[in-house]
């Protein structure tokens, strides 16, 4: 089966090829997550280059990925990154798209290396699942099938920042102990969610610059990210913790509404953000934690494990019996330690992909 070469997504009906793509890859796999396509949009607007691979028979696309680069994210690695994500592809389309992108980043003449898949950096989402493909994925993490860790190793990609998703229960907590002097835990306000962001953005930096793959969050970046937030925030699974009024560690669960998304393909438009207010009762069983964090001056102070208490009662009070956690690098023992103590266990392995070009 011929391909043709990579072409750039230019208007609307191939946008909509493009998000296609996967309601055929995933077809008979509900355990799949897709990105909100309202989220795909906006990077399309933005100017986020987009790519097809087409059969050359029929016409049908066969494979698809954003290749984009971040200057941070080039002095981050230390090298120049030929970066790319939403990637997907049919049983036979791996090794002429990955021959196709690794192409295009020679022809850049600058890039060194093909990074991803990243959406659009790694500390937004990405990643590729290497293991634990019989649970589901979930919001703002991975799923993927065996075969794409075997397409992306066989054509020489290696594992960057190998990491694991978690999954702990959500049982009965002990009744709070009284804080040091000092401390005070807050909880989110959607009345002040803007403001709660900005100070959550500058922990955020602030606790993860250390991370080999963490570049810095604008203000602009975080609104795209939070966009359409306040709809689903549970305000008692927002905290953060102060220390005599300074913010020093805060952490950010949300309802998992997962199986919304794959019952409405991704389509997080107005009229399905309506719907999920009217049942969102029903998703607030399970939580995602998507971040959390400690300023590097007060890590190991036990301050994290603080929150993780408070946060484990509040999940209890809410009604919720699991949480997942987005995935927590293997170097990053004392982060995973807070899910052991939960008595939860590793869900999927995780990793990124490199390869020099």
């Amino acid at each position: 089966m011929s391909r043709t070469g990579l072409e750039r997504v230019v208007d609307r009906r191939g946008l909509r090829e493009f998000l296609g793509l996967t309601d055929r890859v995933y077809a008979d796999e509900p355990r799949f997550v897709p990105t909100p396509r309202q989220q795909i949009w906006r990077w399309w607007r933005a100017g986020v280059p987009m790519y097809v691979l087409r059969d050359g028979g029929t016409g049908e696309v066969v494979a698809r990925t954003t290749l984009h680069t971040d200057a941070d994210f080039d002095v981050k690695l230390g090298r120049r990154c030929q970066l790319f994500g939403l990637t997907e592809f049919t049983g036979s389309a791996a090794e002429p798209l990955f021959a196709a992108m690794t192409a295009t980043a020679r022809a850049a003449g600058d890039r060194e290396c093909l990074f991803g898949p990243v959406a659009l950096l790694p500390n937004q989402a990405g990643g590729v699942i290497t293991s634990g493909y019989a649970d589901r994925g979930f919001l703002d993490s991975a799923y993927n099938p065996p075969r794409y860790v075997a397409a992306y190793e066989a054509y020489g990609f290696g594992r960057r920042f190998e990491s694991d998703t978690w999954i702990c229960p959500v049982g009965p907590s002990p009744p709070p102990e009284p804080l040091p002097d000092g401390l005070r835990v807050h909880r989110g306000d959607v009345r002040r969610l803007d403001s709660q962001l900005d100070l959550l953005r500058e922990l955020l930096n602030a606790s993860f610059a250390q991370l080999g793959y963490y570049t810095r969050i604008s203000a602009a970046q975080l609104r795209r990210q939070t966009d359409g937030l306040a709809y689903l925030l549970d305000e008692s699974l927002l905290l953060y913790l102060t220390r005599a009024g300074r913010p020093v560690a805060f952490v950010l669960c949300l309802p998992d509404i997962s199986e919304f998304v794959v019952r409405v393909r991704g389509d997080l438009g107005r009229v399905n953000q309506l719907r999920l207010l009217a049942t969102r009762r029903r998703y607030r069983r399970e939580a995602v934690l998507i971040v959390k964090g400690v300023l590097p001056e007060y890590q190991g102070c036990g301050y994290q494990r603080l929150l993780s208490a408070q946060l484990h009662r509040n999940l209890a009070a809410g009604g919720y019996t699991t949480l997942r956690s987005t995935y927590v690098g293997r170097d990053n023992p004392a982060s995973a330690a807070q899910f052991r103590a939960m008595g939860g266990r590793p869900l999927h392995g995780y990793t990124f992909y490199e390869r020099m070009v």
